[in-house]
């Protein structure tokens, strides 16, 4: 085995190490696909149903994913950032697809998505490549970065009962019957390995979210074989029903033709309102991406990424959001998840992350392996969820740390557009189906796509409120030696 020492941190591989022989370089690849598993399959059990997607399309939606994150993964190490870093899809853009999914009526709602994808991306790509993101750094402070990541998580509370809850007809009939206890099942099991039992072990910690997900559909599957969960229950799930999905789908995706390789679900179909919001979700994504490149490098034992690495990633990030737009998948971002994997197994090898991105793109073509995964029940997704989301609040909030948070400007400006972030998108839920602005289309969906995204509202408060009201830079937590690292010791350090 080799090992290299960079920096203070001895690696079992480095940078640019291989493992040998394959098999071990192969297995390695796999583990990031495992760990970043749970997650990229969790959007389109999402917002497939959300969209009334049939186990089929699903299967599609789940497939396109994949490839997507593969290619995204590759080009990130190639004209990247060039470090180890997994990407998938993003929790942030979820706000802006599920305004979308309102509005438009099923699969239809993806050609639009797949519009906003592809405009979004050229200018997150123009702002990464042509350095811009260095500029414009200074003025997006924790300040702004907490409240923006935290309502990812708030603004879907909502989402993850729809996925439990009982679904009735037009005329208030059970059309299927909700199910709290798988999901509740699946919420105790995510603290149990997570919390628990990933104290003893480092394989139950990594896999702790699949291992639940697993878990619960055994039990929801023996629970419908013996009858005690009935077709006509959200968590039924039968060997029957597993093989029939199976059975409908094919075994690669087709290149050309009906659900093609390229626009799978259609032409894409634009609208400003909808671009304008899901570039906020990119602003946000771009934020949470700027802060892992510093993470990985740091696993890596590399110091700080250079201002070059980190606009080069964000450029890719955008091209590969591009591809994610031709393949018919959502957009994607850095995973977090997959730098612990390498903290944890210290294998930081370019090449085991690229074997790992072929897998996905592999995985992608074979279409049933996609058909048995939308097979999971939407108790069990929702579960998931309700575990996931708040966590994810906090995570933004803990980017408050950085800023001098006994201000009583950064308290004042960071609680308002943290609540206007919620309070303006239901505002916006409740006026009535013929309003209008102006009397004119263009600025109603865009009125609506924006002010009904608490991502888009938070962003907008955000930059121009603490960039207009005085604050030193210690106080608001920005580096001020020019340094790009928004490393919180060396704030720490700036302040004192």
């Amino acid at each position: 085995m080799a090992t290299t020492q960079t920096g203070q941190i001895d690696l079992n591989y480095g940078l640019d190490d291989v493992p040998k022989p394959f098999p071990k370089a192969l297995g390695l690849g796999l583990q990031h696909v495992l760990t970043m598993f749970g997650a990229t399959i969790a959007v389109p059990l999402l917002l497939g149903p959300a969209m009334g997607m049939d186990t089929t399309q699903i299967a599609i939606l789940i497939s396109s994913v994949f490839m997507a994150s593969g290619i995204a993964t590759i080009l990130q190490l190639t004209i990247g950032s060039r470090l180890p870093i997994v990407q998938g899809v993003s929790f942030a853009f979820l706000g802006p697809f599920f305004a979308i999914i309102g509005s438009k009526e099923g699969v239809e709602a993806m050609t639009f998505i797949g519009g906003a994808i592809l405009l979004g991306a050229v200018v997150e790509a123009v702002i990464g490549y042509s350095g811009l993101f260095g500029l414009i750094r200074r003025f997006i402070t924790p300040i702004v970065i907490g409240p923006v990541i935290a309502l990812i998580g708030l603004s879907l509370f909502n989402a993850a009962t729809l996925q439990v809850n009982t679904i009735t007809g037009e005329d208030g009939g059970i059309v299927l019957a909700g199910n709290w206890w798988i999901a509740l099942l699946t919420v105790g099991l995510v603290f149990l390995f997570s919390l628990v039992l990933s104290r003893r072990s480092q394989l139950v910690s990594v896999f702790a979210i699949l291992l639940a997900v697993v878990c619960t559909y055994i039990v929801a599957l023996i629970l419908s074989e013996i009858g005690l969960i009935t077709d006509g229950n959200r968590a039924f799930v039968s060997f029957q029903t597993i093989g029939q999905s199976f059975t409908d789908a094919p075994w690669v995706r087709n290149v050309v033709g009906e659900r093609s390789l390229l626009f799978p679900w259609g032409a894409p179909a634009f609208d400003l309102g909808f671009f304008i919001a899901v570039l906020a979700a990119y602003l946000a994504s771009a934020i949470e991406s700027f802060g892992d490149y510093h993470a990985v490098a740091r696993v890596c034992g590399l110091g700080e990424p250079t201002r070059g690495q980190i606009n080069r990633g964000i450029g890719s990030e955008g091209v590969g959001c591009f591809f994610t737009g031709l393949l018919g998948g959502f957009a994607s971002t850095s995973y977090t998840e997959n730098i612990g994997l390498i903290g944890l197994t210290r294998v930081a090898s370019r090449y085991v992350v690229m074997v790992g991105a072929i897998a996905l793109i592999v995985l992608g073509f074979v279409t049933k392996f996609g058909a048995i995964i939308a097979t999971i029940p939407t108790p069990v997704v929702g579960g998931v969820y309700l575990a996931l989301f708040g966590l994810i609040a906090a995570v933004g909030l803990t980017n408050l740390m950085r800023a001098d948070m006994t201000s009583q400007r950064n308290l004042l400006i960071a609680g308002f557009i943290l609540f206007m972030g919620l309070v303006v998108p239901d505002f916006m839920n409740q006026l009535p189906q013929d309003w209008t602005l102006f009397g004119m289309t263009w600025t109603t969906n865009l009125a609506r796509s924006i002010f009904g995204s608490g991502i888009a509202v938070a962003a907008i408060l955000g930059l121009f409120l603490d960039n207009a009201i005085p604050g030193t830079d210690a106080e608001r937590g920005v580096v001020s030696d020019g340094d790009p690292s928004t490393d919180p010791d060396a704030t720490a350090a700036g302040q004192a």
